[in-house]
């Protein structure tokens, strides 16, 4: 995939920042705290699972995201994030 289109979503932006923020929660928890409906939430985790940003953990019926700390894209999103927001502070 692009990364156009990966960074293209609003939603898939927020989404990245709160995991990163968080470390890792479950599609509920991210639907509820970003206000977005569930499905469209779960579409946009696993599309990030599948760029290797994020990594899924399944406990029982539970499925956690957290970033994929073995991923060179995840390393660039995160190192991305930190300065966008070091950059706020100064």
């Amino acid at each position: 995939m692009e990364l156009e289109k990966v960074f293209s979503s609003k939603s898939r932006m927020k989404i990245l920042k709160l995991i990163y923020q968080l470390g890792q929660l479950n599609v509920s928890d991210v639907a509820r705290r970003l206000k977005l409906n569930f499905a469209s939430t779960s579409g946009h985790l696993k599309l990030l699972e599948c760029e290797g940003i994020l990594q899924e953990r399944k406990y029982g019926r539970v499925r956690m995201y957290r970033f994929n700390e073995g991923s060179a894209k995840a390393k660039a999103v995160q190192n991305l994030i930190d300065a966008w927001e070091n950059s706020k502070q100064g």
